[in-house]
């Protein structure tokens, strides 16, 4: 996945691209046609609080940041093909993307409407439901307010179900990461019944997985953004509701406040009461609950505390409710005695029939909301008129430039103030009309970045020929936070464009592998300021802060983060310990899935092993057997077969292995044909070394590809074997694979730990579970 320009490269960058570039250059020894690309994800609102901060230009911000994190990933001898190289913010891609818009737009797949939205206080721009965690932005933290505004949407609710079945084909994807994007899209099967409002012609859609406890409602419950509430309340009333369930600091406590409106139960001569209620979601239906306080939890603890009827239909003891088991129907006159399964369906069919309900399938996933209230974005190519009518321009007026003069000192977005920018007679009609002001969610720029980069000097967004030919991208790499944003709408996005360009291709990525995260122990002072690693010294068992010889307290291993200050910057580790040493560290310690702690006694071993691999090749050639073939024909397929798996601390394991085997006997190849093996196995995890190595050894510049694996050698004929009597292991015997029970059985009684055993004893019976195990039976 591509970085962030934020300025500087960080250790989990590090280990990102070190693992994508071991991928790499094994592909290319192995002969296959590689693309190994980099860009930038270089809009977004980070770049214009930098650049206010900093008194300068998101642009020029920007833009040097790229240049400095380029110049550190060059430091990490990254195989990269720099000349695919991208950044979202340069006119040759979102001049291109603006065009995808108007294609998604004449597709029916983007549109605009008046909604109520996520509003973020601190960036004050707009959220997607997916950049809302536990109610807060994603970025800021900031509690999310909700405000209705005029937004841009895409139509991924068009794509829910391909989105969840599809998962099905990614086979080489985390379960983790699929069930996080099954949950998401959050299918439910079940009805959706129309409750009349008492008194008018107006009626609730309320979708439910349980309609076969309808016969138990006693209440009715709907957001606090539910239409019927402005239809009842005025903003003041609204507002202060709002206020009063925003101060809820329990998440489990549940309030309600009467509309002083009923409905009428759908089969039963009642009215129930509605209630706009804290818990129910805008996204579950239409916002609207009936509530079945017997048999629901959340609806019986609402009950309770408003004094609400509670009526069993689930055959349960009163002191089981709320019961939310299976059971017989009860205290349902059409549904009695029958079972969960069968009740649905029968009450669907009843529905049906009445024209108060029918079976429906919901999703929870709603349109993504694209609209970002913010300069420092891909403009949205619309125009509007004073009429409140807007055109979405054609391809021929493309592209719609960011202005370069702006004005970023007031919160907002400056493009509302750039009046010679926003002003423009439209070419079409020659009347008076308006730009859009507001930008596009970063996460557009990145969910086609990848196809792009196929050819980023096309004069079109891409080539279906050559989309068809590469993609999908074979192995993708990055963190699991980007499980359901990045990745969900990237696959929308693939889905969309297949559509629209009839291409062959269904998801954009063949294989995910999310790398786990580097920690770092962290440092405080005793006045709880945090302090980076390289400041801390130990003298005389104690911490202290190498300047100022304060006292430091050591904290928990953490995720590097530059708040806290427990960092490593790149620069000073390749500076002490080499790209070769850095490369090795960030694959040798755990698997590449898993947290990574960094540790100075770490990477020192790794330093270590690299100079003990260099040292091993300075040392003059001996004698070479079959032994030391095998060894390192079981070394390639080892390395192979690990880095396929993405298994690369066994890699690393391997070659300890194989240096441990050859040193231990003082068997040294020099320049060997066996050495060449071990260099072009050993290039893509350490190529400094390797290139240096192979230079020495064998006068070449250029490593040879990949070796093909002799199986034969692979075969192992020496076995070690166990000798058992009565089925108790008392020793064992070195001998080879098809050995002669007769013959081996000589040795054997000869050994002393047997021959003390079945001394003056007769041996009945020998089982031989040929090259595994010999168990020896005696009276």
């Amino acid at each position: 996945m591509f970085p962030y320009p934020s300025g500087n490269i960080h250790m989990g960058h590090v280990r990102n691209y070190v693992i994508g570039d071991i991928c790499a250059r094994y592909h290319k020894l192995k002969g296959d046609e590689v693309i190994h690309p980099m860009g930038w994800d270089a809009f977004g609102l980070p770049a214009e609080n930098a650049a206010i901060q900093f008194k300068t230009h998101p642009q020029d911000w920007t833009l040097s940041n790229i240049r400095n994190m380029k110049d550190q990933l060059l430091k990490l001898d990254l195989d990269l093909d720099w000349d695919k190289e991208l950044a979202t913010c340069n006119e040759d891609y979102y001049r291109y993307q603006q065009e995808l818009f108007i294609d998604l737009y004449n597709a029916g797949l983007a549109y605009k409407k008046d909604a109520i939205v996520n509003w973020d206080p601190i960036d004050q721009t707009v959220l997607a439901n997916e950049q809302v965690i536990d109610g807060k932005g994603w970025r800021t933290g900031a509690t999310v307010e909700k405000r209705n505004l005029s937004q841009w949407f895409f139509k991924i609710t068009d794509y829910a179900e391909e989105l969840l079945s599809d998962l099905n084909k990614l086979t080489l994807w985390p379960e983790k990461v699929k069930t996080m994007q099954k949950n998401w899209i959050g299918k439910s099967i079940g009805a959706e019944i129309k409750f009349q409002i008492a008194d008018k012609d107006k009626y609730l859609n309320i979708f439910t997985t349980r309609p076969d406890t309808i016969y138990g409602a006693t209440f009715i419950a709907v957001s606090i953004n539910h239409n019927i509430v402005s239809e009842v309340l005025d903003k003041v009333s609204i507002e202060k509701i709002r206020k009063e369930f925003d101060g809820v600091t329990d998440d489990k406590e549940k309030i309600g406040i009467n509309l002083d409106l009923r409905c009428k139960h759908p089969i039963l001569d009642k009215e129930i009461p509605i209630y706009v209620a804290n818990f129910v979601l805008d996204n579950y239906g239409e916002g609207a609950i009936f509530g079945c306080p017997a048999h629901d939890e959340r609806d019986y603890e609402f009950a309770k505390k408003y004094n609400l009827p509670i009526i069993k239909v689930i055959d349960c003891l009163d002191t089981e409710l709320p019961y939310v088991g299976d059971g017989k129907v009860i205290n349902s006159p059409m549904l009695d005695g029958l079972s969960k399964d069968i009740a649905i369906d029968k009450i669907i069919k009843y529905f049906n029939k009445s024209g108060s309900g029918q079976k429906k399938i919901n999703y929870k996933i709603r349109d993504w909301g694209v609209s970002r209230q913010r300069y420092w974005g891909c403009p949205i190519p619309v125009i509007y008129y004073e009429d409140g009518s807007y055109r979405v321009l054609d391809k021929s007026e493309l592209p719609v430039l960011l202005p370069y003069d702006i004005n970023l000192e007031d919160k907002g977005n400056a493009l509302l103030n750039k009046q010679s920018w926003r002003n423009v007679i439209c070419p079409k009609t020659n009347k008076k009309a308006y730009r859009e002001t507001d930008t596009l969610d970063t996460f557009v720029d990145s969910s086609w970045y990848y196809i792009r980069f196929l050819n980023n000097k096309l004069d079109k967004p891409f080539d279906p020929a050559q989309v068809d030919k590469f993609l999908p991208v074979d192995k993708y790499i990055g963190g699991i936070e980007h499980a359901i944003l990045h990745l969900l709408y990237s696959r929308f996005f693939m889905k969309a464009l297949r559509d629209i360009y009839n291409l062959k291709i269904d998801e954009p990525f063949k294989q995910l592998f999310t790398q786990g995260m580097i920690t770092h122990k962290t440092y405080k002072t005793i006045t709880n300021e945090w302090v980076m690693p390289i400041e801390v010294v130990s003298k005389n068992g104690k911490l202290l802060r190498n300047k100022t010889g304060e006292a430091i307290e050591e904290g928990p291993c953490e995720k590097m983060s530059k708040s806290k200050k427990n960092v490593v910057e790149p620069n000073e580790i390749l500076e002490s310990y080499g790209i070769d040493a850095t490369r090795v560290f960030m694959i040798s310690d755990s698997p590449p899935d898993r947290e990574l702690e960094w540790t100075d006694e770490g990477i020192q071993g790794s330093k270590n092993l690299v100079n003990r691999i260099q040292r091993y090749f300075s040392k003059k050639k001996g004698d070479i057997n079959l032994d030391i073939e095998k060894e390192v024909e079981k070394f390639v397929y080892n390395i192979e077969k690990n880095i396929l798996n993405f298994s690369l601390n066994k890699c690393v394991a391997d070659i300890y292995t194989l240096f441990n085997y050859l040193e231990k006997r003082d068997l040294y190849l020099y320049d060997n044909k066996l050495s060449k093996k071990i260099l072009i196995c050993l290039f893509p995890i350490v190529p400094k070394l390797s290139l240096s190595l192979n230079k020495t050894l064998f006068k070449s510049d250029n490593i040879e590809k990949w070796p093909n694996i002799n199986e034969d050698l692979l075969i192992e004929n020496k076995i070690e074997l166990p000798i058992q009597i009565h089925g108790k292991l008392v020793t064992t015997i070195n001998t080879t694979k098809g050995y002669s029970e007769k013959e081996i059985l000589k040795t054997i009684y000869q050994l002393d730990k047997i021959k003390n055993k079945i001394q003056n004893k007769k041996v009945t019976k020998v089982i031989n579970v040929q090259d595994k195990i010999i168990n020896i039976i005696i009276n």
